[in-house]
């Protein structure tokens, strides 16, 4: 039997993939509270514009690092999407304070609330970056669950965020054996799509750079691409599958940059793409869905979620 529809927790709600997950549990008439670092901040305004937001969505002011407002916001939950993360933008000057320790301690404090409230199952929101930093992984073989990154070869490299995401996830795993609790991790590959909120995040200015930035090489790498709404429906499906278990890596296209503006170029002619791109070393790394697409998900195409994505930027002034 299907968990029945409750009280639910999204953390990081006011972020790009979590506004997303809150419309979606609203439009199932979920409730839902959802934590933001200041509900009367302007950029988390457009979550009470969603629709039956008004009435069922309530906003917790919450910090990853302060258990007692996570707390706050999990007492009475059924289910918790556990979505917020630190991502950084610029160059992290101690990766350890700005980078890792949020995401472990917060994400153990978010299981640990979790708990406490007798949670019937959290949903947590790992990366495709906690799967593919590992060098030992054979030549060719694509990567499926079994597959983590590595955490000295992160470290050696000085990929935090990978690192960030590993440590994370990994450190999830151990507490669940530990407690008892009810986890699902899904590993999502590059989010793109329509944003929600006000403001920019991380892998939404990957394709903004390609459009706008007239830089004169990119490198061309290969991009394994999710559309953000694909993963919102992954995590609830997640959520409402009780035989769900253990981890589910979330992705559908696998594209090399140059085809990437290739394919952009012959719909949108009129963007500074870039000029020439440059061949990296390193093989291409194929990641599957496999897992959960047994699950029954499916995932739009990848020019929808291009063609979505890039009127989106336009209405909200992104390409100005």
């Amino acid at each position: 039997m299907a968990l029945e529809k409750g009280r639910v927790c999204v953390t990081g709600a006011g972020g790009y993939l979590g506004s997303w997950v809150v419309k979606l549990l609203l439009s199932k008439d979920y409730l839902v509270h959802g934590t933001v670092r200041d509900p009367t901040d302007d950029k988390n305004a457009h979550l009470m514009k969603i629709d039956k937001a008004t009435e069922n969505l309530k906003l917790f002011k919450a910090e990853l690092l302060d258990y007692s407002s996570l707390s706050c916001a999990i007492q009475g939950c059924r289910g918790v999407f556990h979505v917020a993360s630190p991502v950084p933008f610029t160059a992290v000057s101690n990766p350890e304070v700005e980078v890792i320790e949020p995401a472990v301690k917060g994400t153990l404090n978010v299981l640990k609330a979790c708990a406490e409230a007798k949670v019937k199952r959290v949903v947590i929101v790992s990366s495709g970056s906690a799967v593919l930093s590992n060098p030992v992984w054979p030549k060719g073989q694509v990567m499926d669950e079994n597959c983590w990154s590595d955490k000295e070869y992160c470290r050696a490299t000085k990929n935090w965020y990978n690192l960030s995401k590993t440590e994370a996830e990994s450190e999830a795993w151990e507490y669940a054996k530990r407690s008892g609790l009810d986890v699902v991790a899904i590993c999502p590959s590059l989010i793109l799509g329509p944003i929600l909120q006000p403001t920019v995040n991380a892998s939404t200015k990957v394709l903004i750079k390609i459009l706008k930035d007239g830089c004169d090489s990119l490198e061309n790498k290969l991009r394994p691409i999710i559309d953000v709404r694909d993963v919102t429906e992954a995590l609830l499906l997640l959520y409402e599958t009780p035989e769900a278990e253990g981890r589910y890596i979330c992705t559908a296209h696998a594209i090399r940059v140059k085809d990437l503006v290739e394919k952009l170029r012959s719909i949108y002619p009129n963007y500074k793409y870039p000029k020439s791109f440059t061949e990296e070393g390193q093989e291409a790394i194929m990641m599957s869905s496999e897992k959960l697409q047994r699950l029954g998900w499916s995932f739009r195409s990848l020019e929808e979620t291009l063609i979505d994505s890039v009127e989106n930027y336009q209405k909200t002034g992104l390409l100005d």
